[in-house]
């Protein structure tokens, strides 16, 4: 059994209705009508990883009340509407005092999602059509 299971739907148009885990209703629209893009979900979904990632690599650190986190993302299409590029503004209320950068890079490590940005990670796909 998969440890994610995701159910896709769209009746019609570019929007899609997905339910997460049996639980978590999420819609999506590619053309930002009836929802958040998908490169805009990719890219709120990015930094909502990163946030706790980077309070886990404070806590490893010795600050383990860091206040408050926030992130201003800015993502980049290119002229086929793929994602180009995707920098973070990050904002945390406490001092990281000396091990900032060395906070970040452990943030980048524990994050999942930006583990999972990488070439390699393709979803493997199989097609039924006419069902």
């Amino acid at each position: 059994m998969a440890d994610i299971e995701v159910e896709s739907t769209c009746e019609e148009g570019y929007t899609v209705e997905s339910i997460i885990n049996g639980e978590w209703e999420l819609i999506v629209d590619a053309l930002s009508e009836n929802g958040p893009s998908p490169n805009e979900i990719l890219a709120a979904d990015y930094a909502s990883c990163y946030i706790p990632a980077l309070r886990v690599a404070a806590d490893k650190y010795g600050h383990e009340d860091i206040g408050s986190v926030d992130v201003e993302v800015a993502a980049g299409l290119d002229e086929d509407d793929d994602l180009e590029y995707i920098d973070f503004h990050v904002e945390v209320e406490a001092s990281l005092a000396d091990e900032e950068q060395d906070i970040v890079e452990l943030a980048e490590d524990i994050c999942h999602v930006h583990s999972a940005l990488q070439d390699e990670l393709h979803a493997e796909i199989t097609i039924e059509s006419g069902v």
